[in-house]
């Protein structure tokens, strides 16, 4: 990807973040990015080409940081559980860190997903990052429970994403403290592994 581009889709996940999707106005993304709208246009076409790469890039991007903190040794949290469900509980814990970058693109994606309801083009781009992300999961939860029927798997990952945006939702707009968020979420992988585990 080119640097202006990127440049285009970090600065629209910024204002994304900053005023949400119906604020999104290509002069303020000009400006944000340093580029010029003529510019904008040419690389996306229209809005909508815009907001499906802006929706691809804050999913790769929160892969990317993920990738790069689990590899750099990010410490896992404590846990009773063998590597599998460590990796599984940090992977997600990744997502609830007061970081600017980590706090923007939640933000952003909730932006998109929300807009997404209106917006069929958008929406079928945001089901394919959920089935990902769903399924990334499940193989981690499979890592930690392999005897665990496939469907199980899935239930209880889709179980997990979803809570996961809840609480980043709900930890963004201040209703819950941080420490609150992930302690809710360490104790919901506790959960679905112990029925994951009576499933054997």
């Amino acid at each position: 990807m080119s640097d202006r581009r990127t440049a285009i889709l970090e600065a629209a996940a910024t204002v994304i973040a900053r005023r949400g999707v119906r604020g999104l106005r290509v002069e303020e993304l000009a400006e944000e990015a340093g580029v010029s709208k003529a510019l904008i246009y040419y690389h996306f076409e229209d809005r909508t080409g815009l907001l499906r790469r802006t929706l691809a890039f804050v999913n790769n991007r929160a892969e990317r940081y993920t990738a790069e903190q689990a590899a750099a040794g990010q410490p896992a949290a404590e846990t009773p559980a063998g590597p599998p469900l460590r990796r599984l509980e940090q992977a997600l814990l990744l997502e609830l860190q007061d970081l600017p970058h980590v706090r923007e693109n939640s933000t952003a994606w909730g932006e998109l997903r929300a807009s997404a309801v209106f917006d069929p083009e958008l929406r079928g781009e945001l089901a394919l990052a959920s089935v990902i992300w769903v399924r990334e999961v499940a193989d981690q939860l499979g890592e930690a429970r392999p005897t665990a029927p496939e469907s199980a798997l899935t239930a209880s990952a889709e179980r997990l994403t979803a809570l996961l945006e809840g609480l980043s939702a709900r930890w963004l707009s201040g209703i819950l403290p941080l420490t609150e968020a992930r302690t809710r979420m360490r104790e919901a992988i506790g959960v679905e592994v112990a029925h994951l585990a009576g499933l054997d």
